[in-house]
């Protein structure tokens, strides 16, 4: 697997996603056994970014991650644990309720990164950003992230938080270009932060594209491996693909050393 080496810590290149793992908005336990299932395969794989949030299956995604490292005997201190606030939890008080109920779930110590999911109309992010700079001092997290933010309430982040920031999360993929059009990406790739890009093979015709089945034939690969491989040789992005298909989790993994050509990296930049 591929890393990032960012502020003297090395994150893999892809993680685990864990959207509709547990659930979409509420629990649904009718799809625990999968979840349980993609989470220990995910972990054998070789997986050791799991990117989850307090809003994922209310709570019951979090949940599900600390059971599958329990019972797989995982060491904890060999992965990285992201997890995410939402924006009508961000006051002052609030911050340290939600990510004590997120350790909880976990039954964890600490999350090695811990995000503000959205930003919020009205929100007083250093108000926010105070809660969270203790959270680090206590060593409840370890690093301090944003996600969904453009580049001016990126830059408040900057200047509220006591340590770096790790990342901004936002949707990148190859006909996603909301965060490159608006600067954010570069910014990130000048100032050290990483770019994590979600939701990075959902789109339309990504399978039946011709240009990209051309390019995946020629590394033995799918479509999907290639439009993951596009986001890995970008300095300073990671990306967090989710699937609870057991041969696709091992593909997202192995997409990490899909080596693109120049030519190839343009082509597909200039696909969509």
């Amino acid at each position: 697997m591929k890393h990032e080496l960012v502020h003297g810590h090395s994150i893999p290149k892809i993680g685990f996603g864990m959207w509709r793992i547990g659930g979409d908005s509420f629990p649904d336990p009718k799809l625990d056994s999968t979840s349980l299932t993609a989470l220990r395969t995910a972990l054998e794989v070789g997986y050791t970014h799991f990117d989850t949030a307090e809003s994922y299956a209310a709570g019951h995604s979090e949940e599900l991650l600390g059971r599958a490292v329990r019972e797989t005997n995982t060491k904890r201190e060999s992965l990285f644990i992201t997890t995410k606030i939402s924006p009508e939890h961000l006051a002052y008080e609030q911050v340290f309720r939600s990510c004590e109920n997120s350790l909880r779930r976990l039954q964890m110590e600490y999350v090695d990164l811990y995000l503000i999911h959205w930003p919020r109309a009205g929100m007083k992010l250093e108000e926010t950003f105070r809660a969270l700079n203790k959270l680090v001092k206590d060593g409840k997290v370890k690093h301090l992230g944003v996600s969904n933010f453009n580049l001016t309430l990126l830059k408040q982040a900057q200047s509220f938080a006591e340590t770096p920031i790790l990342t901004n999360q936002v949707p990148y993929s190859l006909p996603t270009r909301t965060y490159v059009d608006n600067g954010v990406l570069e910014y990130c790739q000048q100032n050290d932060i990483l770019l994590t890009a979600y939701s990075p093979v959902k789109f339309r015709n990504l399978s039946s594209n011709k240009t990209l089945q051309s390019i995946a034939e020629a590394h033995a690969a799918t479509p999907y491996q290639i439009a993951l491989a596009w986001l890995v040789v970008q300095p300073r992005v990671i990306t967090i693909p989710m699937s609870s298909n057991l041969q696709h989790i091992r593909e997202n993994f192995e997409a990490a050393e899909i080596e693109l050509s120049e030519e190839e990296f343009k082509t597909l930049s200039d696909l969509y």
